[in-house]
């Protein structure tokens, strides 16, 4: 799926202001409201725009640590391995993986020890044989889709 310019445009304006109206919006863009209310509808069913909740950061509500930990899966325990991580608050994401290991985890924690605590109870399941963690020390580039919005009219 592909994206034109005004639907860029409108992406990268409701990043940069996410408590925006949809009247400002339009004023802004210089389009009707109703232009730019079909487009948000269309974006949202289309799947484009997610949501548009407040983006909570891990550090302001306790969990300064973050770190990636790669899990190697017992063979055809995948489903086993994902359900046991569901039920850990502190994994915001688990993608699956090629290479070395079979999963991926964003982990945040509230301190080093309390890691090594996260990782103890991932290690109890026995659909998972293997944990390597790497804690991120600082962000270097944070998440951004901007510069990908600008792009993609083009491509």
């Amino acid at each position: 799926m592909h994206i034109d310019e005004l639907d860029s445009r409108l992406l990268v304006t409701m990043r940069a202001n996410p408590r925006i109206g949809l009247t400002e919006l339009a004023r802004l863009l210089g389009v009707a409201r109703g232009t730019v209310q079909a487009r948000v509808e269309k974006l949202t069913s289309r799947g484009v725009i997610a949501d548009f909740g407040p983006t909570v950061v891990p550090e302001g509500v306790g969990y300064p640590i973050l770190a990636f930990v790669s899990l190697q899966i017992a063979q055809g325990r995948l489903a086993e391995a994902v359900q046991a991580l569901r039920d850990l608050p502190e994994i915001l994401e688990v993608y699956g993986t090629s290479g070395q290991s079979d999963l991926l985890c964003r982990v945040v924690a509230r301190s080093t020890p309390d890691l090594q605590e996260i990782i103890a109870r991932i290690l109890t399941s026995p659909a998972v044989q293997r944990t390597d963690t790497t804690v991120a020390l600082s962000v270097q580039v944070p998440f951004r889709i901007e510069p990908l919005l600008e792009a993609a009219p083009q491509a």
